[in-house]
């Protein structure tokens, strides 16, 4: 009987985990798509902006330097106010790790975004460094963060539906079933489909703001440069491969080529 008991629990639970996740639909005001997200903006905002110093000693701290950051600062202040970005409720900040080993950019929830100051050493122009900044803009107003969180807050209650049904919930197993799906906000993946909007509306943003978004292909080149045959950088480790990725940069600078929204200027 109580294996039968926690067996229906278990199927309730999971039942209402998939419920809650397919009924929590909200339009992107950005990108018009339709997200099974359940974090509004002000939440996004409110988290990105309580983890940013945790995620920065990580990382070793923020660059010393002020003239550095305001240097990136600048350039994704202006992706933001010259382009259809603007229109998006997120608070952008933007920073620049004291980290000069590990190649990487990243955005956390709500608009935080970082760079190393590994992967700024190999932006040899204002453009590449633009072409960073738009693909990870995209990843913030794209709400990839929050979607993938929807989706381990599922995963998480399945398992733990499971657990519940088919074992002690007491026992370590349970817990640990749960554990397995917590995600450190640096380390969240995306989806190839998440990587490929945010390199091509990237584009956008990039040709709005009045850059050369033929740069963003040159950012291609210099991670897979960077990376080496031997050992990927940590950039490459949570993007899709260079190579995969170039053919779409193009197209999508075919596409938003010409388009020239108020205010786009260099």
């Amino acid at each position: 009987m109580r294996f039968i008991a926690r067996l229906l629990f278990g199927i309730i639970a999971a039942i209402v985990a998939l419920f809650t996740y397919f009924t929590s639909t909200q339009e992107n005001p950005i990108t018009g798509e339709k997200q099974h997200v359940r974090m509004t903006p002000e939440q996004e905002i409110a988290l990105g902006i309580q983890s940013a110093p945790q995620v920065a000693k990580q990382f070793g701290g923020l660059h010393p330097a002020s003239q550095v950051q305001q240097q990136v600062k600048a350039v994704g202040q202006k992706l933001v106010r010259q382009s259809s970005v603007r229109d998006s409720p997120y608070q952008f900040d933007f920073h620049v790790l004291a980290d000069p080993r590990t190649v990487n950019a990243f955005a956390i929830p709500g608009g935080q975004i970082f760079i190393t100051a590994a992967m700024l050493s190999r932006m040899k122009t204002e453009d590449q460094l633009a072409g960073v900044l738009a693909h990870e803009i995209t990843h913030v107003v794209g709400r990839h963060s929050a979607e993938q969180m929807a989706k381990q807050q599922l995963t998480q209650g399945l398992a733990g539906a499971a657990a519940v049904a088919l074992s002690n919930p007491d026992a370590p197993g349970a817990s640990a079933a749960i554990a397995r799906y917590a995600a450190n906000l640096v380390t969240l993946k995306f989806g190839r489909d998440d990587e490929i909007e945010s390199d091509q509306l990237g584009v956008k943003w990039m040709i709005e703001a009045g850059y050369n978004p033929e740069a963003m292909v040159e950012v291609m080149e210099i991670l897979k440069a960077a990376g080496g045959s031997r050992q990927p950088t940590e950039f490459a480790s949570t993007h899709p491969n260079p190579d995969n990725r170039i053919q779409r940069i193009r197209e999508a600078i075919g596409t938003y080529r010409g388009q020239a929204p108020a205010g786009s200027s260099r």
